[in-house]
């Protein structure tokens, strides 16, 4: 098997050459569940775990192999000695009031957002996944399935344009097989996607059209709300027919932002073209004079919604940033409490 298959090349043959360790060899992360791992490797797929030196080196749960990730591996232990450099990963901030990152998956070229055309539909949480995607570095694609569902899709492709500007739109259905084909010409050789979304948006059941088989579990989503039972429990990497590679993630209700000023702007481009008209360059878009974007809601060119939404976005990135910086301050003040006790200790014993 050649690791072309998976994505190799000479930016990834560049980082394992210059780590210098002959006894190790490069493989791929195809599946990450719990601490245990399924690796792509020349001679096929094997199971590993991180060697002892990797987690004593790792900082935080960033610092830990994903799907996706190229590490470099003992192949007689088959532990994960080094992970190569990314180079591009999406991430979100762990649950709770951590401020953590949790990189969902690394080195993907394309990030399709999947969102249902039922009652799944929402672009509120579609702003916060383009948002998340801006922020990664890779493509962001909107993929709208279970169109067979949908008796209003023109309106609804006109929200979605509000939304996601110059960002390529999808409309799918697994359950007829309309716009699979047009899925599939967007999936390149070589190249790695990931599938993001709402559990029972139909992610599996897309990756099963595309690879021809039921590789992927499939419940039936409640009647009540169209929501899915989490049937994947786990991020895996696919090889489609064609060559291209596919990661499928569990199904997430919202993704909590991880990432800068820049990449909202970037998901909210119709509200920083206004604000690049503002008079004053630190306008918070609420009651100042000569405010753009007020005038563009009040016009009627940008809506009250998507202003609030970009708002309360906005003061999520900022509480966040608050958070780590507030964590950075408690680490530096426990680094230098320890550095001061190993300084008494060593006088004390220098005395005696």
């Amino acid at each position: 098997m050649s690791l072309d298959n998976y994505g190799w090349n000479d930016f990834f043959a560049r980082a394992f050459a210059e780590l210098g360790e002959p006894a190790l060899e490069p493989a791929r992360v195809v599946l990450a569940s719990g601490g245990s791992y399924r690796l792509a490797r020349e001679t096929g797929e094997s199971s590993g775990t991180l060697s002892g030196r990797f987690r004593h080196r790792a900082g935080g749960s960033s610092d830990y192999p994903a799907v996706g990730d190229w590490v470099a591996i003992d192949p007689v232990g088959l532990r994960i000695a080094e992970l190569l450099p990314r180079r591009t990963q999406l991430s979100r901030k762990v649950a709770g009031r951590q401020t953590r990152e949790q990189v969902v998956a690394a080195n993907i070229d394309v990030v399709f957002a999947a969102m249902g055309l039922d009652s799944d539909f929402n672009p509120r949480r579609l702003e916060r996944f383009l948002a998340t995607v801006w922020e990664s570095g890779a493509v962001p694609m909107v993929l709208l399935t279970k169109l067979d569902l949908c008796s209003e899709v023109a309106e609804r492709e006109r929200e979605i344009e509000d939304v996601a500007a110059g960002v390529e739109v999808i409309l799918s259905s697994a359950l007829d097989g309309r716009g699979i084909d047009g899925l599939r010409s967007r999936l390149r050789p070589g190249e790695t996607s990931v599938l993001v979304g709402s559990s029972g948006v139909g992610k599996s059941t897309i990756i099963n059209c595309l690879l021809g088989n039921d590789a992927q579990k499939t419940r039936e989503v409640r009647a009540g709300d169209s929501r899915g039972r989490h049937t994947t429990s786990h991020r895996e990497l696919f090889v489609l027919p064609g060559g291209s590679l596919l990661i499928d993630n569990p199904g997430v209700r919202e993704i909590q932002l991880f990432g800068s000023e820049e990449s909202l702007e970037r998901a909210f481009e119709d509200v920083a073209v206004h604000a690049a008209e503002c008079r004053f360059t630190d306008c918070t878009h609420r009651s100042e004079p000569s405010c753009a974007v007020l005038a563009a809601v009040a016009e009627g060119a940008l809506s009250e919604e998507r202003l609030e939404s970009f708002r309360s976005l906005q003061r999520e990135l900022h509480y966040l940033h608050v958070r780590q910086d507030e964590s950075a301050q408690r680490a530096q003040k426990q680094k230098w409490r320890a550095i001061h006790r190993e300084m008494r200790r060593s006088g004390r014993h220098r005395r005696t």
